[in-house]
């Protein structure tokens, strides 16, 4: 995604047609690095439904294993929120910025208490 944009920003703008061309190329890459990110978040939000089986129906042997799992896709999550909210900067559309943004502190949120409900099962079961 971050490619994308640095070949958008390698277009020429000579012309007023070159220049809207590069900035809409810009913006275009701009959302792809928003977006992968936003996918990021989602698929280990995902994760944490396999977290909370193995937490609560998995071998006791492993809870310990589904906490560690919980830490990290909440790791995950935080983290890829961090290049969305980098990225939000250079995307001009302010109104999807926004629902970019609220989305991704609504992933946020859910990962934060998804891993807080998962460790709380792990330490039932330690």
């Amino acid at each position: 995604a971050f490619n994308a944009i640095l070949a958008a920003f390698r277009l020429p703008k000579g012309t007023d047609d070159e220049k809207k061309a590069r900035a809409d190329a810009i913006e275009a890459a701009n959302r792809g690095a928003i977006e992968v990110p936003l996918r990021v978040m989602e698929t280990a939000l995902e994760s944490m439904k396999v977290l909370r089986g193995m937490a609560t129906d998995g071998m006791a042997q492993s809870a310990s294993d589904a906490g560690v799992g919980a830490l990290c896709a909440r790791s995950a999550v935080l983290g890829a929120g961090l290049n969305v909210r980098i990225n939000l900067s250079g995307l001009k559309d302010a109104d999807a910025a926004a629902r970019y943004r609220a989305r991704s502190e609504e992933l946020t949120a859910q990962a934060i208490a998804e891993e807080k409900e998962i460790l709380a099962l792990v330490e039932e079961r330690l």
